[in-house]
């Protein structure tokens, strides 16, 4: 069983046509320190700002921007945005939220600068969402070789949001139009974490198990690896490496090459690149064993705590905080994370079977 059991019913409106992940607003508490961090260390893209906001894009964007950081008292995640195909699809937003029951407000002149027509939801697991078709054009930089550095970040990729019934969460996305693309389960069939699309890659979102709702990050694409490699060079050089909190490394769910950094107030930033394409109606789904650890790191590494149990809080449509709900199974961090420093994760493998200074590790693995 997961943390409730209570079923987000199927609206019988049809869901908005998503086309992609797009954006997020992240209230951050010193605007000057969130600012030299992604624009001066990171290298996003300036659109627009005053004193109290700051619009950022990427290389590759052609719209306003794919981050907003903005000013307040606690810092938290105010929305995850979504563009959708056509004007009519923010109709359809309001018919099916409204049908689930969810607070429901729509702006003709957008939320935010840089965007018409908003709708902005308090979706059934409690997260902000937000939904736009009509955006204001900006120049896109894909051939201004001329400004790129090494590092430099192309797309907003993908968000990842922590929720206490993971089942659940999925069964409303894929309502919403989403679809898994690769999970973790245990051999009960409890499921940990999922991974889900709108666009033709490994996710849009992901669905990860634990006390909620939470944000566990935004992530942002390079084109390669060695962009990846690129930007620890430089947090080293600027004496930032503390900002790393993770990686840099090769995930086995996505198969993609990834770092994640930690913002002045603690948001979660990964660096993503190198997954796959799932745009076929017959892609299939990869399910991954929980005390499988390769699935996080296809070395092998180990996963520190902070990654599971830390995330940042969401706001309703009021600007305040959402009330945290605690998991109730157990989480991904208390089945994995001892082994997942170690070794030995396989039930099907003996310790004795592993070399001599494995065991060692092994022993001390499931002492944690």
């Amino acid at each position: 069983m997961n943390a409730t059991s209570d079923r987000i019913a199927t609206p019988s409106s049809p869901p908005p046509d998503i086309l992609r992940a797009a954006s997020v607003e992240l209230v951050v508490t010193d605007l000057a320190a969130s600012r030299s961090f992604y624009v001066d260390v990171l290298g996003l893209v300036v659109t627009e700002e005053d004193e109290r906001c700051v619009y950022l894009r990427t290389y590759e964007e052609f719209i306003h921007h794919n981050l907003i950081l903005r000013l307040g008292p606690v810092a938290a995640v105010a929305a995850l945005s979504y563009r959708v195909r056509a004007p009519d699809d923010l109709d359809r937003a309001v018919a099916f939220y409204r049908e689930l029951g969810c607070r429901t407000e729509r702006r003709a002149e957008g939320f935010v600068t840089g965007v018409g027509d908003t709708v902005r939801v308090e979706d059934p697991l409690g997260f902000p969402y937000e939904f736009f078709h009509d955006v204001q054009h900006v120049e896109r930089l894909a051939w201004r070789y001329d400004l790129h550095t090494p590092g430099t970040l192309v797309r907003l990729d993908h968000f990842n949001q922590v929720t206490p019934d993971v089942p659940r969460g999925v069964r409303y996305l894929e309502d919403l139009g989403f679809r898994v693309t690769e999970d973790i389960q245990d051999e009960e069939g409890t499921t940990y974490a999922a991974w889900m699309r709108r666009k033709p890659t490994v996710h849009d979102t992901a669905l990860t198990g634990g006390n909620g709702p939470r944000f566990h990050h935004v992530a942002f694409a390079t084109h390669e690896k060695h962009n990846i490699l690129a930007i620890c060079d430089r947090l080293g050089a600027l004496r930032l490496s503390d900002r790393i909190e993770r990686g840099p490394g090769r995930h086995g769910v996505s198969n993609a090459f990834y770092l994640y950094l930690r913002d002045p107030d603690g948001h979660r930033v990964e660096i993503y690149t190198q997954d796959y394409y799932t745009g076929d109606p017959d892609n299939p789904v990869v399910t991954w064993d929980v005390h499988d650890n390769q699935r996080r790191d296809w070395w092998g590494n180990p996963v520190v705590p902070s990654w599971y149990t830390e995330a940042s809080v969401v706001l309703d449509l009021d600007g305040v905080p959402q009330p945290v709900v605690a998991r109730i199974d157990a989480s991904e961090m208390e089945v994995t994370i001892g082994a997942d420093g170690f070794s030995y994760t396989r039930p099907q493998d003996a310790p004795d079977e592993l070399p001599s200074w494995k065991q060692g590790e092994y022993k001390l693995g499931h002492q944690l």
